[in-house]
């Protein structure tokens, strides 16, 4: 018992630690998000802006009007598709589990798609619906492609269902874009980024990802003990299908809106839960809300990082995660290999 309490307390010290280090770096980022850019400023200018905004002054309305909501945008986007990998990783106990790789994404987007051929007028809570919807859509199919034959759904299976969900919703939207003339519109934005941003645009969505994040913490403990095994589960007296339910339409509504928001980003929610459950262990209660953290600090600073290398043009966040994302998603499936074949 004594051991047992003292590797509590050695868990409980390093998520403190860790969160304690994951917020330091967010403050950093975020000033130097704020600070950095197409034109550059100085840490009191943007300290001014904030919290003494003066009307006189060109670069408080570019801090106010751009740079913060593209940094709140990061935060949120980044908080949520971390969370989403870790919740689905958790539930599914498939590693290679992300919105991006399972079709998710492609979904939302293919009904992004269809608004802008055939909703021009929509209101931006439409959008949010509609692309919650494709989201739905997306995940049923998968999840359906997977399961069928004698075998079931194995994580190799749903992997590679996703993957294929994703090219033929990917297909979809590029057959919308040509056939409408939308191309342009629809390739600015599946490119990725926050750039264009607007605080009303967050007074809709935010309140909705906390939601959404505030659930998936109070789920930690039944998708720690899901993912040690669904018999484990069930045997603990845990109503499996109810947890996998709501994991479900945790990641449908984060990943739904985060594509709303910046585009159809792929590979924050399979590399953060990663690192995180290789410092911190395999307890959910730990994992998700670090997560969170470090999604919002990898978002930030990959948006950052597109704008300061490119100067004074900017890389698409797209571009940004696949240079990172790729390689990544090669080595764990190289991990993986003995289970592939």
């Amino acid at each position: 018992m004594l051991m047992e309490a003292d590797n509590s307390s050695k868990g409980r010290l390093k998520f403190s630690l860790f969160m304690l280090i994951g917020a330091s770096l967010l403050l950093v980022a975020t000033a130097a998000s704020i600070s950095f850019g197409a034109a550059d400023m100085s840490l009191d200018v943007a300290w001014g802006a904030l919290f003494h905004f003066d009307s006189g002054i060109p670069e408080h309305h570019i801090i106010r009007i751009f740079r913060l909501p593209r940094t709140v945008a990061d935060i949120v986007v980044g908080c949520s598709l971390a969370v989403c990998g870790a919740v689905m990783q958790g539930t599914t106990r498939n590693p290679l589990a992300d919105s991006g790789l399972l079709g998710i994404s492609s979904g939302s987007t293919f009904a992004i798609a269809l608004c802008m051929a055939f909703l021009p007028g929509r209101s931006y809570v439409e959008t949010m619906i509609y692309s919650c919807m494709g989201a739905a859509v997306a995940t049923a199919i998968t999840y359906y492609m997977a399961s069928v034959g004698k075998h079931g759904m194995t994580p190799q299976r749903l992997v590679l269902a996703g993957m294929s969900i994703s090219m033929l919703f990917g297909s979809f939207s590029t057959y919308i874009a040509l056939k409408y003339d939308i191309g342009q519109s629809l390739a600015y934005w599946t490119a990725g980024g926050t750039a264009n941003v607007e605080w009303t645009q967050l007074v809709y969505v935010t309140p909705v990802f906390v939601a959404g994040l505030i659930w998936a913490i109070t789920l930690s403990p039944s998708i720690t003990v899901l993912n040690f095994g669904e018999e484990l589960a069930a045997g603990l007296g845990l109503r499996v299908n109810r947890i996998k339910g709501a994991a479900t339409i945790i990641v449908l509504l984060l990943t739904g809106l985060s594509v709303i928001v910046v585009g159809p980003i792929g590979f924050v929610g399979l590399i953060v839960p990663h690192i995180v459950r290789y410092i911190i262990g395999v307890d959910y209660r730990y994992i998700i809300p670090a997560c969170a953290l470090y999604g919002a600090v990898f978002m930030v600073g990959a948006d950052l990082v597109g704008r300061l290398i490119g100067r004074p043009h900017e890389i698409p966040l797209g571009i940004i995660f696949a240079l990172i994302g790729v390689p990544y998603f090669l080595y764990l499936v190289r991990k993986q290999r003995r289970e592939f074949g």
